[in-house]
């Protein structure tokens, strides 16, 4: 699996819906797992973004069909960052020159 820091700000449709914000959070970690993809922590913060999420998927293919999936909802925009893990970025490091 590999690790996204996913990263989603409300849209005028999903802040006029707010109340309903953690249901559908519920429910698209419910649909991730169609699509191949673990929501494994979902954070509501304050500052430039609205909501993190800490995702692990099988692919980027499979994230790209899951973000696409729930924007198309209208409630939130994405954006997707890989995450690497120490074990990981050593790895990558093992390769430099």
């Amino acid at each position: 699996m590999v690790t996204y820091v996913g990263l989603m700000s409300f849209t005028e449709k999903g802040i006029q819906n707010i109340k309903g914000t953690t249901q559908r959070a519920a429910a698209a970690k419910e649909v991730a797992g169609r699509f191949g993809v673990n929501m494994r922590e979902i954070f509501w913060t304050m500052g430039d973004v609205d909501m993190v999420c800490i995702v692990e998927a099988q692919d980027e293919k499979a994230l790209t069909a899951f973000n696409l999936a729930i924007a198309s909802q209208g409630n939130v925009r994405t954006q997707s960052l890989r995450a690497w893990t120490a074990e990981e970025m050593e790895q990558i490091l093992a390769k430099m020159p």
